[in-house]
């Protein structure tokens, strides 16, 4: 089944509607802090806020999402002004007296936690370059640049960052930092021509290839040796169906910026390919959370739950895999998963999304924003699916289908 103007048409009036009239509308009535700067992301179903402490990920993560929104969907001098005011208590409080981010602050700004992970870096930088898109502002762009140098240096300069587990008894490394670094250096790169980009990109997908990817499971790790090999632990064997398909779509977005690369989008097809037959729930649908590498039993018990963002991420990167390559397989899996993450996620009532299902599809918890839920897994898949549909409408157009 291909997807026929009438019904991309449809698409594109839901994702986008969606984005503009309930995802933005919701978090900007709600998440402001106009006393003492930044965002509220604790929210309860209707938008009363949970708790008033700032997470500086979710930070980065929203300032992006203003910025891009007003550099690529309309300029809207709204939109801009809250990336602003995003940024601006980020560059106040987020970072500790080294250039280190923290991970949490107190409504005022003042430090909570810093964690050992480089993710409020990641965001940070994506975050200064969308804002420097949005303002054509090089100096912003060089500061994202620099910070993203930074982020380099910390992750490769061995004690700089605490281990999860002791790397004499058990040395490892994860999927994450491939993934956020490809994505991040393709955020950079639109803002600042320099080479360490396109390195960046180019040696995080080889990993991935080489180290992650395991086709005599076919499956994609979340964490191996420094020699890419797997940790037959309850931990090693875990594997996150949506993370991998997440960095399925960064990887295919490369195979297009390069002139379709046809070895890049192998490798994205492939990786969707397998996290989908391994993660689907076939007997209720959806996509589940964590499946054992071996097809053991899991030993985290949310393993089976039905979380919000690898449902944005599946559908982004099913629709991305029909858009490039027009097979009906992937037009089928898309429909699929929009139409079980449509039929169960949003609040009809209050707007945006539940974020956590029980397996059959019911909801865990109402609240709308957390630690870890902010505005960014589903407004990013709207904007992106939008975008990707309106370029399907023109090439259908252009072969009359």
């Amino acid at each position: 089944m291909a997807l026929k103007q009438e019904k991309i048409n449809q698409l594109i009036e839901i994702y986008r509607d969606g984005l503009l009239n309930d995802t933005m509308p919701f978090w900007l009535n709600h998440c402001m802090d106009k006393e003492c700067g930044g965002y509220f992301f604790a929210l309860d179903r209707d938008g009363s806020v949970l708790s008033t402490d700032k997470y500086v990920w979710l930070h980065g993560r929203l300032v992006w999402v203003l910025s891009t929104m007003f550099s690529k969907v309309e300029p809207r001098q709204e939109w801009l002004d809250a990336a602003e005011h995003g940024l601006r208590f980020l560059r106040q409080h987020a970072f500790d007296a080294k250039g280190k981010m923290y991970f949490s602050l107190d409504r005022q700004g003042r430090p909570l936690r810093m964690r050992r992970y480089i993710f409020s870096e990641a965001f940070m930088v994506a975050a200064l370059a969308a804002y420097a898109q949005a303002k054509n502002d090089k100096t912003t762009a060089q500061e994202a640049l620099v910070l993203f140098k930074q982020m380099i240096h910390y992750h490769t300069t061995p004690g700089l960052l605490e281990p999860k587990y002791n790397q004499q008894t058990r040395p490892m490394k994860g999927l994450v930092m491939p993934m956020i670094f490809i994505v991040t250096a393709q955020i950079l790169r639109e803002v600042v021509d320099d080479p360490i980009c396109n390195d960046c990109i180019e040696r995080s997908i080889l990993e991935i290839e080489s180290d992650f990817m395991k086709p005599e499971l076919q499956m994609v790790l979340e964490a191996v040796t420094p020699r890419g090999e797997l940790i037959d632990t309850l931990e090693g064997r875990m594997v996150t169906p949506g993370h991998a398909i997440e960095a399925a779509w960064f990887i295919m977005v490369e195979s297009a910026y390069r002139n379709h690369d046809a070895r890049l989008r192998r490798v994205g097809l492939t990786i969707l390919d397998w996290m989908w037959n391994a993660g689907w729930d076939k007997k209720y649908g959806g996509l589940l959370y964590y499946v054992d590498a071996k097809g053991k039993s899991c030993s985290e018990y949310w393993h089976d739950m039905k979380f919000w963002w690898p449902h944005n991420e599946t559908i982004i990167a099913t629709l991305m895999a029909y858009q490039l390559t027009r097979d009906e397989k992937y037009c089928q899996m898309f429909e699929q998963v929009h139409e079980w993450a449509y039929d169960h996620f949003p609040d009809k009532e209050y707007g945006e999304w539940f974020g956590y299902l029980h397996r059959d599809g019911s909801i865990s918890t109402e609240l709308k924003g957390s630690q870890y839920k902010g505005a960014f897994h589903l407004p990013r898949m709207q904007l992106i699916c939008a975008q990707l549909l309106e370029q399907l409408k023109a090439d259908n157009a252009r072969h009359g289908v």
